[in-house]
């Protein structure tokens, strides 16, 4: 429904019938028409009353989303169109305002969407209750709990690849504010026949896949299992991959919900643990053997699964084993002993595995309320949720005794939602003021008597059959059941004295067939006494007590010898029986809310319904006597206010306002009408109708008048359409004519104006040249005057003057002539300027001799100019970089044979990045001071003229000498202290540092080092010496010094001579008073 549509009422845009009791004619056909048409499209919910029908689409439908659950929030039942999502409202809202507790009873066979219901209700419920760190935490869980429990208690079945095997029962607690506090979870009768054999076609329960294809090689290795499937007898191996499901997936959801619920890691370990210990079980195999009294006995054939299953357990392997292998019967103060032949070997096996894993489910359930249980003591306000097995038929006889439990659960469920509708129908009638008139329908008490009686019920009958001595078997039990139900009318049996079953072929003899509400089936009464026994020897119990595993342990508390108990455990039926009992107490004290569920087809497909199928869920969910008991007395009923806006276009004193209370305008429109007053009847505040017919005609009624309305509404605005048009176009006329009047008159003024402005034009250009040959005419006899004056002084002038002109002509022609040369000379020089850079050499030719002087003095000027333009454009960094280059140029240029490489490489000063090296942290912290050159030099020895590497640094004030591996400082000589740097003019990088005498750094002698960067060493502690101390510093230029080594001078002389190493110098100490380096 689009935003801006506003739906009103449950009957607005109806596809077929929304509430089943409106459907007229009522009968099964029209019903399941009518559920089909809606099905086809997309509607999947339709009410009867209060009850939802759900069809199950097997697809997603986008009516769930978080726009839906406001859309359905805090709105009538009835206002908007039937969804799960009003019932939820309904029951929320009740629980909220009016403290009532409620429960919803969603019921429905296997693949009909009832756990998708029950989600979809909680999740309604979380959405629209209050928010909070800590209630988001509550709703968290509770919606949290819901994978957990579905992976350990659903498996894949022909009918659903999601159904349930258990029933479930959640009582959601909230506080006076309609904030959920916690949770209560009830499980019924879990199938746990499925955990050691599956129907064809049928997989185990979830949790056992989802191990085995989720969980890590490593879990797996603790866990003591394989990844094979068929590596496990209990795992069916023709559907244990199904479509579309993930169980790695599933298995790490489950994983994480169990950790959100509350299980703590050693929890959820153990759980695992004894899943892996329920489907190793399956591996362990028997086989016969004879002992010497004749006797059979049976033993493990491999005992290797054994063991590992003694592993994963904590039991002692031995204790094990004898529980499979023999059997203690306790009867007083007697004990016997008996073997196990194979078949009872293997049933105790398969006994064990059952009640192991149903024991960890009931744990399971119980651990998971410890965790959502309300924290508080305050009054609660509780939702109870009731997800349960529908009605079950299987054909070919294959109903058991799980079909005969959950059918009786179906009964008990049935006879409390009669007696509920019932109730709630009577309660509003009384509320109302309607007179109550007792209502015909089907009581089924009498099914659930011949199944629960106390005396001759079957249960009873099954207890005591199970309970007494002698020989007990299906058979004596169907027996018994003849002799007591033969006259029973819902009760059938081949073997019956009654003698109208004698001859019915349909019903095998070792059969009894019950007449339930929802039809007839047929039990096959084989393995009723044992599945009611649930027997498991108490052997396998204390073995199990025995275990070192605390989970296991706590499983079989009557293991315990000091608790040994000689009573007969209750069977299966009785404690189902007392279950269900407690379950109708508790749904007797709330309000129920229904939802019946449908599922379409078998084929789990979307878009597809089968009508036999549909009919056949109908009738044994009784949907069609649920219609009859709600319309056996008024089919309709509806608050006064919404019925009188619905229907108040039908009555001329009722349109289109009614000033009055709104049921006196009901009754003038309904007398209006001329219905029957038979037909209707008024409540306090509600209007009932008995008939749909009569809603029916109202909504044709309704309809028809719409339709006139409609017409009316079309006229009157077609009407103020034409003449608001009209009027738009009278409008458009007037303007229009008063722009063209307005361009008219435009026109004709821009044409005088324009002929006026060119007779101006003519005018005032005549005046104007009248004006210039005047001023012509002027200034021409004035520009006259002035020539002749002009020429009339000139005259006398040059008179005057002749003499003094003749006497100094020559020197004036003279420096004339000298000036237009000079001219002509500068004026050449700017055409024929060189380039601005330094080291252009060009320069324009002298054009005269004259000039030479003149010519070399404006060269100079220029150089020294362009000169100062370049050094304009240096950073005061580059000024610094040049100085050092010059200052390199003017000591070491022409002197030494290095110097010319070096010009063109730049001097960079830290070759050695001591702050970001780690390595030289120790030295960076020593030396306090800026470092203006780092670098790597060979230090060589006094003694054998090798060479050491080592780091030199140059500061401020020192020169420093530090071990190239750790940075630790060798020499720190001040630069007060350095007389002399001596080198060679050659090719090579070495060099004598030489100390002042008697200074506390020369104790050692002088220092001789080479290094790649010799220039700008030298250069850089040159110019860092003169800063500081004011005095420049000796460079020595010379192929042989002496160097103070010690107490020795020794003299270094550099020779030319080819090298074994290439062009790398090299030194060699002749004897103590000569050093020789060899420079290729």
């Amino acid at each position: 429904m689009a935003k801006m549509e506003v739906k009103t009422s449950l009957l607005d845009d109806m596809i077929g019938v929304g509430d089943m009791v409106l459907l007229e004619p009522l009968n099964e056909d029209s019903f399941i028409n009518n559920l089909k048409k809606r099905f086809d499209h997309n509607e999947v919910y339709t009410y009867i009353g209060s009850v939802v029908i759900s069809i199950n689409p097997y697809r997603s439908l986008p009516i769930y989303t978080p726009e839906k659950v406001e859309e359905y929030r805090n709105r009538n039942f009835y206002e908007l169109s039937p969804h799960i999502f009003a019932l939820s409202d309904e029951a929320y809202r009740s629980l909220r305002d009016q403290d009532k507790d409620q429960c919803i009873l969603i019921t429905g066979e296997s693949g009909a969407g009832k756990t998708e219901a029950s989600k979809l209700v909680m999740s309604y419920v979380a959405a629209v209750c209050g928010k909070g760190a800590e209630v988001n935490q509550v709703k968290e869980q509770l919606l949290q709990s819901n994978p957990v429990l579905e992976a350990f208690g659903n498996a894949k079945t022909v009918r659903n690849d999601n159904s349930s095997r258990f029933g479930k029962y959640m009582d959601i607690e909230f506080d006076f504010k309609g904030d959920p506090l916690g949770g209560v979870i009830s499980n019924y009768l879990l199938e746990k026949s499925r955990v050691v054999k599956q129907p064809r076609g049928e997989r185990n329960f979830h949790i056992f896949y989802q191990i085995l294809s989720g969980a890590s090689e490593e879990f797996l290795c603790k866990l003591k299992l394989e990844r094979d499937f068929s590596r496990y007898n209990y795992l069916g191996l023709d559907s244990a991959k199904v479509n579309g499901v993930d169980d790695a997936s599933n298995f790490r959801t489950v994983r994480n919900a169990m950790q959100i619920v509350g299980f703590m890691d050693h929890e959820t370990q153990s759980v695992f643990e004894v899943v892996a210990a329920v489907l190793k079980l399956g591996n362990i195999e028997f086989k016969p053997e004879s002992r010497a009294n004749g006797l059979d006995e049976s033993k493990i054939k491999d005992k290797n699964e054994l063991k590992e299953i003694c592993e994963l357990t904590g039991i002692d392997q031995s204790v094990l084993e004898r529980a499979f292998s023999f059997r203690t019967v306790e009867a007083k103060q007697e004990k016997v002993s008996t073997t196990l032949n194979v078949a009872q070997a293997y049933y105790a096996r398969d006994a064990l595995a059952k009640n192991l894993y149903s024991r960890l489910f009931s744990w399971l359930v119980t651990r998971i309320n410890e965790s959502i249980k309300a924290q508080t003591k305050v009054r609660k306000k509780v939702m109870g949720v009731l997800d349960i097995y529908g009605f079950e038929i299987f054909e070919n006889a294959d109903n058991s005794f799980e079909q005969f439990i959950i059918n009786y659960c179906n009964e008990k469920l049935q006879q409390i939602f009669i007696e509920l509708t019932l109730k709630e129908e009577q309660e509003e009638y009384i509320r109302e003021g309607i007179e109550w008139t007792n209502i015909e329908y089907f009581n089924n008490a009498i099914i659930c008597d011949l199944i629960e009686n106390n005396q001759t019920g079957i249960l009873a009958m099954l207890d005591e059959e199970c309970l007494r001595p002698g020989t007990v078997t299906d058979d004596t039990f169907l027996e018994k059941l003849n002799q007591v139900c033969a006259t029973h009318q819902h009760f059938e049996s081949r073997m019956s004295k009654c003698s109208r079953f004698l001859n019915d072929t349909s019903l095998p003899h070792s059969c009894f067939r019950i007449q339930h509400y929802a039809g007839k089936v047929m039990y096959q009464v084989e393995g009723f006494v044992d599945k009611n026994n649930d027997l498991l020897y108490r052997d396998l119990s204390q073995a199990m007590w025995k275990a070192n595993h605390s989970l296991i342990k706590a499983l079989f508390p009557e293991g315990n010898p000091a608790k040994i108990n000689l009573k007969r455990p209750p069977t299966a039926g009785s404690q189902f029986k007392a279950s269900v009992a407690t379950l109708m107490k508790n749904l007797q004290t709330k309000n129920p809310n229904y939802i019946r569920c449908i599922k379409p087809n078998d084929k789990k497909a979307a878009h597809i319904f089968n009508d036999a199928l549909v009919c056949h869920q109908i009738r044994y969910l009784g949907l069609l006597e649920n219609v009859r008991v709600r319309r056996a007395g008024y089919a309709f009923r509806q608050a006064y206010e919404p019925c009188l806006e619905r229907y108040k276009m039908l009555c001329k004193q009722t349109w289109p306002h009614w000033r009055g209370p709104a049921r006196a305008g009901v009754e003038v429109l309904f007398d209006e009408l001329g219905i029957p007053e038979e037909e209707f009847s008024f409540g306090r505040s509600k209007i009932f109708i008995r008939n749909p017919r009569t809603l029916f005609k109202l909504e044709d009624l309704r309809k028809q008048r719409l339709e006139d309305l409609a017409t009316l509404i079309e006229k009157i605005y077609r009407g103020w359409k034409c003449r608001t048009r009209f009027l738009l176009m009278k409008k458009s006329q007037v303007v229009i004519a008063s722009w063209a009047r307005r361009y008219a008159q435009q026109k004709r003024y821009q044409k005088i104006k324009s002929s006026a402005i060119i007779v101006q034009s003519y005018i005032r250009g005549w005046k104007a040249r009248k004006l210039l040959r005047e001023l012509k005419h002027l200034k021409r006899c004035n520009e006259a005057v002035t020539i002749i004056a002009a020429y009339w002084h000139g005259t006398q002038v040059r008179r005057e003057y002749r003499k003094f002109f003749r006497a100094n002509a020559g020197r004036k022609i003279y420096e004339f002539t000298l000036q237009r040369l000079m001219q002509k000379y500068f004026l050449e020089m700017k055409k024929k300027m060189p380039s601005l850079s330094p080291i252009d050499k060009n320069w324009p030719a002298r054009p005269y001799l004259f000039l030479d002087s003149t010519h070399k003095e404006l060269k100079r000027i220029f150089h020294l100019w362009r000169c100062k333009k370049y050094r304009d454009q240096f950073t005061d960094q580059q000024k610094l970089i040049y100085e050092e280059k010059l200052e390199a140029s003017e000591l070491f240029k022409d002197k030494k044979a290095l110097y010319p490489a070096s010009v063109g490489q730049p001097f960079q000063g830290a070759y050695l990045e001591i702050s970001e090296n780690p390595k030289y942290k120790k030295l960076k912290d020593a030396v306090d001071e800026k470092i203006i050159i780092a670098e790597v030099v060979n230090k060589i020895n006094r003694a054998n003229g090798k060479a050491t590497s080592r780091i030199f640094l140059l500061t401020k004030n020192n020169v420093l000498l530090a071990d190239q591996k750790n940075g630790t400082i060798k020499s720190e000589v001040p630069l007060g202290d350095v007389t002399k740097v001596s080198m060679s003019s050659q090719n090579d990088g070495f060099f004598a540092v030489h100390l002042k005498e008697g200074s506390e750094a020369a104790t050692k002698g002088d220092f001789l080092l080479s290094s790649d960067h010799l220039i700008e060493m030298a250069t850089k502690l040159y110019r860092t010496t003169l800063s500081q101390t004011k005095q420049k510093l000796n460079i020595e230029i010379s192929d042989e010094f002496l160097v103070q080594f010690k107490q020795d001078k020794v003299c270094v002389k550099f020779i030319q001579g080819s090298q074994k190493n290439g062009n790398i110098p090299t030194c060699k100490r002749k004897n103590n008073r000569l050093l020789e380096v060899a420079v290729p």
